[in-house]
């Protein structure tokens, strides 16, 4: 094990000139360094912290331990999601987690967070650019900064992140350094050919990606040059979940993306496989749909907008349609109107949350229908439903019918 090297300003912060707080939040920071085999820290340019979501007391004590050391962030912070719509309070059915997860999120306020609470940061102004140190959690947010960015982070998770923000530093180890970075394996998506059109697609890849590589690097080759980021956040928030994904090149696309494949291992990905997995993500495939929940990671304003679309035109929707987005993107789709359409034509729009992690959807509801390979993967076992994946279309389309309505 390699000795820690600190610098004079980062050992007055564990010395306690800086506070209390910041005294606490780089302990923090050092025992994490020094168990990742660090060999010093790095300077970071913003942080997106998961811990204000709640998951019990020690949530509240820890947040509310540093605030009342002094502490303060000191680089742009960013909130991921709580268990609270707070423009929508009712939306939310269990008042005891409410009101803790209403404390919760203004304690991080207070510790001077940003209240973005959204799970999708890179869709707000100022998003890290290309070798850019930041120190992100909630996993789809750490690998869309990995790979469609380029900047770097490690796999931060709760109070790890506060820390970070709090003293502006990180272990520089993982995925801040450039040896750890390198693809490990290459899936070969070129046998899919005209499905990679589809969003469909890059919900299912990024499962098969994420379920067969663990916790390595994939390099993707064949994916369309011109693939949105709508889409490649779908992939990387659908293999993060399935396995560890925090980093993934495609060719020709993300920024990083190795130019020779010389010595990985190659694996080809067939549509035959993708339909196996849509049938492993459904727990059921027909029959009565009980609600639609879509926007997961949070959608984009163009998802807003090309739901409206759908929406806007055709039969009422027959069962209850939720949309899970970010506050700011909420706030964009009303000036343009967007938002108005979406609930106009019955849909609920959810922010600062995510049905699939606080009680919004009702007890009684088991069957629910999905765009979302991350939400099929979590909803079962989060809120005890049964789930089946299709495209938005399909999901329109269903929740129309009020039954599963898929086009293959």
């Amino acid at each position: 094990m390699q000795s820690l090297h600190l610098t004079a300003e980062e050992e007055a912060m564990l010395g306690g000139q800086s506070g209390d707080g910041v005294a606490l939040a780089m302990r923090v920071i050092v025992a994490q360094a020094r168990i990742s085999d660090a060999p010093r820290l790095v300077e970071i340019t913003s942080a997106h912290v998961d811990s204000c979501l709640y998951h019990g007391q020690v949530s509240l004590d820890f947040a509310h331990r540093l605030a009342d050391l002094g502490a303060k962030v000191r680089v742009p912070t960013t909130l991921n999601v709580g268990s609270m719509d707070l423009l929508h309070p009712g939306l939310v059915r269990d008042r005891d987690l409410a009101t803790a997860g209403r404390e919760l999120m203004s304690a991080y306020v207070a510790l001077g967070c940003a209240p973005t609470f959204t799970c999708a940061p890179y869709q707000l102004p100022n998003r890290p650019g290309l070798g850019e140190h930041v120190a992100w959690a909630e996993s789809n947010a750490i690998v869309f900064a990995n790979s469609v960015l380029g900047a770097r982070t490690d796999r931060y998770g709760d109070f790890l992140d506060i820390c970070a923000a709090i003293t502006g530093r990180a272990p520089y180890s993982g995925l801040q350094t450039t040896e750890a970075r390198r693809g490990t394996v290459v899936f070969d998506c070129r046998p899919l050919g005209r499905f990679l059109e589809s969003d469909l697609a890059y919900p299912l890849l990024g499962h098969h990606v994420g379920s067969v590589v663990g916790a390595e690097i994939p390099v993707l080759v064949g994916i369309p040059a011109d693939v949105g980021e709508d889409e490649l956040k779908a992939f990387g928030a659908a293999a993060a979940s399935a396995g560890g994904v925090a980093l993934f090149h495609a060719v020709g696309v993300t920024p990083e993306a190795p130019t020779s494949l010389d010595g990985l291992p190659v694996h080809e990905v067939h549509l035959a496989t993708l339909r196996e997995v849509r049938r492993g993500l459904s727990t059921f495939r027909e029959g009565k749909l009980d609600a639609v929940s879509v926007g997961t990671p949070h959608a984009s304003y163009g998802e807003c907008a090309r739901l409206a679309e759908l929406v806007g035109n055709g039969p009422a929707l027959n069962v209850p349609f939720y949309l899970s987005t970010g506050r700011a993107t909420r706030a964009r789709a009303a000036e343009t109107g967007v938002l108005q359409v979406l609930e106009a034509a019955g849909v609920t729009v959810v922010v600062d949350t995510c049905t699939y992690v606080t009680s919004i959807l009702a007890p009684g509801w088991k069957n629910v229908m999905t765009n979302s390979g991350k939400w099929a993967h979590y909803a079962p076992g989060n809120i005890n439903v049964s789930a089946v994946l299709g495209s938005l279309e399909e999901c329109v389309a269903s929740a129309r019918a009020g039954r599963v309505v898929l086009d293959s």
